[in-house]
C-alpha cells in the first residue's frame, strides 16, 4: 500500500512542477534502515511516527531530530452540575459511539456529584441500551445497577471499543484535576449551561482540543476548517492539536533595506 500511495504521489508532484524526490519511500526492509533513519538529523527537519504508543515513544527517544507525537486520546466529557440533561446524554452518545476506534472518541465521563442523581440513571439506561460497558467509581456504581467497579488502570484507559470509565467529583476544580492526571491532553469537553463555570473548565483542563457544549469527534481538522491533517498532536511545541499543512510548514523572515544600519 505505501509502495502505491508513494507512486502516486510521486507521480502527483512531476504533473504539478514539484521534484518527484519530494516524496520518497524507504524501500529497505527492517528495523536497521528506520535505526539509520533516525540518525539523519543533519537531512530531517521533522519526524512524525504513527502506530502505537511504544513506536512512538521508541522512535521519539532513538533521534535527535524533532518528533511530533500523536499518542493515545484519552478524552473525557465533564458533566456539570447545571448541564442540560437530554443534551448531555446525546453529546456523550455521540462522542463515544460514532466512531469508537478513533482517537477522539469518547474514554470517560466525569459527572459532578450535585447532578450524579439527575443525570447517571437516564445516562447509563441509554448507553446500556447501545451496549456500552460501564466502568464506575462506587458513587456511579450506586446509581447505575449493571455498571461494574473501576480499577485504578481504568481511569487512564484507551479502550477504543464501547466501554466508558466513569467518576463522580465534587465541583468543576475536581474533574479538571481529574482529567489532567489521567487523560492523555488530546481532546475534552464540558457540558454546562453556565459560561462561568465552562471558563473555569477551559482555562485550568490542559489538552489540544477544549470543546464546550460539542462532542469529542468534532477536534479534527476538518471540523476546525483546516482540511486534511496527518493526525492529532498532544505535543505542546511545535504543533498541537491536528496538524495540518500549516503546522508542517517551516517560514523564515525576510527584511528589504535601502542601507539600514543599527
Amino acid at each position: 500500500t505505501n509502495a502505491v500511495l508513494a507512486k502516486a504521489m510521486a507521480s502527483a508532484c512531476e504533473r504539478t512542477g514539484v521534484p518527484s524526490d519530494a516524496v520518497q519511500l524507504l524501500a529497505v526492509p527492517g528495523h536497521e534502515a528506520v535505526q539509520e533513519l533516525l540518525k539523519m538529523d543533519k537531512y530531517i527537519d521533522v519526524l512524525i511516527p504513527r502506530g502505537g504508543k511504544n513506536l512512538i515513544q521508541a522512535v521519539a527517544q532513538g533521534t535527535r531530530i524533532p518528533t511530533i507525537k500523536h499518542y493515545e486520546g484519552v478524552c473525557h466529557q465533564y458533566v456539570a452540575a447545571d448541564a442540560d440533561l437530554d443534551m448531555a446524554c446525546d453529546v456523550i452518545l455521540n462522542s463515544k459511539l460514532e466512531s469508537v476506534e478513533v482517537c477522539n472518541a469518547l474514554e470517560g465521563v466525569v459527572v459532578d456529584s450535585a447532578a450524579a442523581e439527575r443525570v447517571i440513571p437516564q445516562l447509563a439506561r441509554r448507553l446500556r441500551e447501545k451496549g456500552v460497558e460501564l466502568r464506575g467509581c462506587p458513587r456511579f456504581c450506586s446509581l447505575a445497577p449493571d455498571a461494574v467497579p473501576a480499577s485504578e488502570e481504568d481511569w487512564s484507559a484507551e479502550y477504543l471499543a464501547p466501554i466508558l470509565h466513569c467518576n463522580v467529583v465534587s465541583g468543576v476544580e475536581a474533574a479538571v484535576s481529574h482529567i489532567n492526571r489521567y487523560g492523555s491532553h488530546h481532546t475534552d469537553g464540558i457540558l454546562t449551561q453556565s459560561l462561568e463555570t465552562a471558563r473555569r473548565f477551559v482555562q485550568g483542563v490542559d489538552s489540544a482540543s477544549v470543546l464546550v457544549n460539542a462532542s469529542t469527534r468534532l477536534s479534527g481538522g476538518g471540523d476546525y476548517d483546516m482540511g486534511a491533517v496527518v493526525g492529532i498532536s498532544t505535543d505542546k511545541l511545535h504543533a498541537r492539536g491536528p496538524v495540518g499543512v500549516n503546522e508542517l510548514t517551516t517560514y523564515k523572515w525576510v527584511a528589504y533595506g535601502s542601507g539600514h544600519l543599527r
